[in-house]
């Protein structure tokens, strides 16, 4: 028989002694050593839940309060040229972000996101209409806030600030 191979707890092999030695070292009731009682099952399950939201409280704020981004400030184009096209497309904040601004029938300026919040296409000015369209699955947004009035979208476009100086019009952030 080979010694390496006794398990029979007499003379066996060095690392079966040294697993014995270790035993009565560190002696373990194992029969009470799987028995968890209700009450601390509840207690880790309560405590292990507070964790958990309060986890998700702190990284909730941490990213909005400690993360502010600073976008840059971007020429879109020129405000007569818009005014006449009642609407034009740009790039903001980076050049992979298409945008729309449209020069509303009151006079007014906006601009959005030209990314539709359902499914990514891309989104139209309609003028006749009044409103932001999304050909894919005929989508729609409010122009004024950029909040969809029909179609399967359920989120707001993203708007983008846009500041006028003299004729030029200025990107200089993003509102989500």
């Amino acid at each position: 028989m080979d010694p390496q191979r006794n398990t029979s707890g007499g003379n066996g092999c060095e690392s079966c002694q040294h697993a014995q030695k270790w035993r009565t070292d560190f002696p373990i009731e194992w029969e009470g050593d799987h028995y968890v009682s209700r009450r601390e099952m509840v207690k880790f399950l309560t405590l292990g839940s507070l964790l958990l939201a309060a986890a998700n409280w702190v990284t909730a704020f941490a990213g909005k309060f400690l993360h502010s981004t600073r976008f840059p400030e971007k020429p879109i184009g020129s405000a007569a040229v818009l005014e006449s096209q009642k609407s034009i497309l740009f790039r903001y904040p980076t050049e992979k972000d298409p945008c729309i601004a449209v020069w509303m029938p009151e006079g007014k300026l906006v601009a959005y996101s030209q990314v539709c919040t359902h499914l990514s296409c891309a989104v139209v000015y309609s003028r006749s209409e009044n409103k932001l369209l999304c050909p894919c699955h005929n989508g729609s947004f409010n122009v004024v806030e950029g909040a969809p009035i029909g179609g399967p979208p359920t989120r707001r476009l993203p708007r983008i600030t846009v500041v006028q100086r003299g004729d030029q019009l200025f990107a200089t952030g993003v509102e989500v």
